[in-house]
């Protein structure tokens, strides 16, 4: 009996009664049906406010990381489970790798942001904070908060795993439940990935909800404080973002869309050099992988004029040989389109652009997909276009066929291929292969303006590059004009588009309070006890510590020139010195720094286990031979770490440090950060 599948719905599974049937990519049969139970979008929306929302927030983003990071870790242990299935979506192994592995991946790259870029609790403070008065007692700075709402996440059919993940990896740590609704022809694969996360523990109830099928009246219900990230075609993009609820309500609306991206050969680069091969390997790659169906994948590849039958003939040799058919045949390079009605899109739209275009491969009556079954599959050959002006034919820069198709077009000069880069009307990604570094500086601004990425490749890049079609964690991922006009991804910024940014302002005092986080002005506890003598949990933001005071001699100078080798003049030539703009000889900034470190140390072994680094550094005025310095050392923030097999439970600590002279002036600025045991239990 063919399986239905089930929406996820306010901690429970809805669906029993069969509606729509969903077919395998590979052999046509249908494998599942969707639900025929109406969702109760109300109690869905109500449920991640009410339930979901509180619950996130009852973990700090330290904790949610944490989390991330062990669901990553169960999906890993439990993802033949997810092969399995996405054989039937067309994919190869090697495509669900991508997938399912990449989404994965994912969610361990937004465990780490949330461990080393955030702090412990729910309010992230956007500082320094700036002084609005004369006399210190008002001042300024930003938060971020979490909005308090909900994300809708509305995905593509062609990464069912990766999709969900790369959405609801950054909403999560964020402490925003999210709502996914993955498109329905590959939703069986999303609908097996929640299953996994909801049977792990690790989601806090409401957290994730899921629909199969449609969102009925979901997005009539938001408000300012959700959010609607959308990916999949431009013109559903237009329609969904033209909602007049969204619109009267302020709901922020992200987009990611399907664009005419392009893969450019500088004219520096010969059929004789690597970056040749390099170029037409980058091409045929984002054909195949996944049947072309990228929303990153080349559409456009633009050559010198002079390279175009070289271009060409090893582009057909290359594509020559990928075998095409059912992902379970050993050897098979290339799946199937998602569906029967992608098939007929893309062909639909393959012979719209080849109207007076050549075809260099594919297209012909010969293509025979291998397995068993396969002919009432969505296969598609390889499919190569040639365009000889395309400055000419607009429809190579409108019209996408959103599979294993490419159009291959000539320029004369390299602006002449910008140009033609441009009329794509922006894209996700552009690729320029080049040997030349002048080359790429001139180009990448140019590029720039109208893609959300750009990869450089050479030989040197190559051996590592993951590649035109590879959206990173690390790395923005969206662009403008009709790619949407959206930014995913791109490490901690998509962390920050779920979270409210609010200007405050109030004493430093009070701004201290708020941000959680000392503000320069605020007041600070001392107290008999060294602040490094305390333990982790025992140290509160704005203990501090005042330190005696040293006046620095000739002698200092010396010994740390010594000691450093550093014998720059304004510390050892007196008469260069008094020419100088100081006039005087001073001591070396870092010669500061030690000697700042050497009044607030507490020397004895002790809860600090080391210092690992600083951060702000700033030398702001000049200390000379005589003059008198002390530090200031206050906690300024505090992180917890993920407790670690075999260490003991530690934070980190923050410290600001003001040294000044003997006028009170400030004369040089930092943050240290500390590794800080917990009081042993017990």
């Amino acid at each position: 009996m063919t399986p239905t599948l089930q929406s996820f719905i306010a901690g429970r599974w809805i669906g029993t009664t069969p509606a729509a049937a969903l077919a395998s990519a590979v052999d046509g049969r249908t494998v599942y049906h969707t639900h025929a139970e109406a969702i109760d979008f109300a109690e869905a929306w109500s449920y991640a406010r009410r339930t979901g929302g509180p619950a996130l927030l009852a973990l700090d983003f330290q904790q949610r990381a944490a989390r991330l990071k062990a669901l990553g870790a169960y999906l890993i242990q439990h993802k033949e489970r997810l092969y399995e299935i996405s054989r039937h979506t067309g994919a190869t192994r090697a495509d669900s790798w991508v997938d399912i592995e990449g989404g994965s991946g994912t969610l361990y790259a937004y465990a780490a942001v949330g461990t080393g870029e955030l702090p412990s609790g729910n309010v992230v403070h956007e500082g320094p904070a700036m002084a609005l008065g004369k006399k210190g007692g008002f001042a300024g700075t930003h938060i971020l908060v979490p909005r308090g709402g909900v994300a809708v996440h509305i995905n593509a059919f062609n990464f069912p795993v990766w999709g969900l993940l790369e959405k609801f990896a950054p909403s999560f740590l964020a402490g925003m439940p999210c709502i996914a609704k993955p498109a329905t022809a590959t939703s069986y694969l999303t609908e097996a990935a929640v299953r996994l996360m909801n049977e792990s523990g690790l989601l806090p109830a409401g957290s994730l909800q899921l629909v199969i099928g449609g969102t009925g009246d979901l997005l009539d219900r938001l408000d300012g404080q959700d959010i609607v990230t959308f990916t999949g075609s431009a013109d559903t993009a237009a329609k969904l973002r033209s909602n007049r609820h969204l619109i009267e309500r302020s709901v922020p609306f992200n987009a990611e869309a399907d664009s005419l991206n392009c893969a450019i050969l500088a004219p520096d680069v010969s059929p004789d050099d690597e970056e040749f091969d390099l170029f037409v390997k980058e091409v045929a790659r984002e054909m195949t992988v996944k049947a072309g169906q990228k929303c990153t994948a080349i559409r456009r590849a633009i050559v010198p004029r002079r390279h175009l039958d070289a271009v060409a003939e090893r582009l057909r040799a290359r594509l020559a040989k990928i075998t095409v058919g059912d992902p379970a045949v050993e050897g098979v390079k290339m799946g199937a389109l998602a569906s029967r009605a992608q098939l007929r899109d893309v062909s639909e739209r393959v012979a719209l652009l080849a109207r007076g275009l050549e075809i260099v491969s594919g297209g012909g009556a010969g293509f025979k997909p291998v397995g068993d079954g396969v002919a009432e599959g969505a296969f598609h050959a390889p499919t190569l276009l040639l365009c000889r002006d395309a400055f000419a034919n607009t429809d190579v820069h409108d019209v996408e066929a959103f599979g294993p198709v490419s159009t291959l077009m000539p320029y004369d000069d390299l602006d002449a291929a910008l140009e033609l880069a441009a009329r794509g009307k922006g894209s996700l990604v552009s690729t320029l292969v080049t040997r030349d570094p002048h080359v790429a500086a001139h180009a990448v601004p140019a590029l720039a303006a109208f893609h959300g990425r750009v990869l450089v490749l050479d030989r040197e890049a190559a051996v590592e590059s993951t590649g035109h079609g590879s959206p990173l964690p690390q790395l923005k991922h969206g662009g403008p004009g009709r790619s949407g006009g959206g930014e995913e991804l791109g490490g901690v910024r998509a962390v920050k588009h779920y979270l409210q940014r609010t200007a405050v302002q109030g004493s430093p005092t009070m701004l201290a309070a708020v941000a959680r986080e000392y503000v320069r002005g605020a007041k600070v506890r001392e107290e008999a006890v060294h602040p490094f003598r305390k333990y982790f949990d025992e140290i509160e933001v704005g203990d501090s510590l005042l330190t005696h005071r040293r006046t620095v001699s000739e002698a200092d100078i010396v010994a740390f020139g010594g000691i450093s080798g550093d014998y720059f003049y304004m510390h050892f030539d007196e008469i260069a010195a008094r020419e100088s703009a100081f006039g005087q000889r001073i001591a070396h900034g870092y010669f500061v720094l030690s000697a700042a470190a050497g009044l607030f140390v507490s020397p004895a072994p002790g809860p600090v286990l080391a210092n690992y680094g600083l951060d702000t550094l700033r030398f702001v005025k000049p200390v000379a031979i005589g003059d008198t310095i002390r530090a200031r050392l206050t906690c300024k923030r505090k992180t917890t770490r993920p407790p670690k097999k075999d260490q003991p439970a530690q934070g980190v600590v923050a410290w600001d440090v003001q040294v000044t002279n003997q006028l009170d002036e400030l004369v040089a600025s930092y943050d240290i950060l500390t590794l800080v045991l917990e009081r042993p239990a017990g």
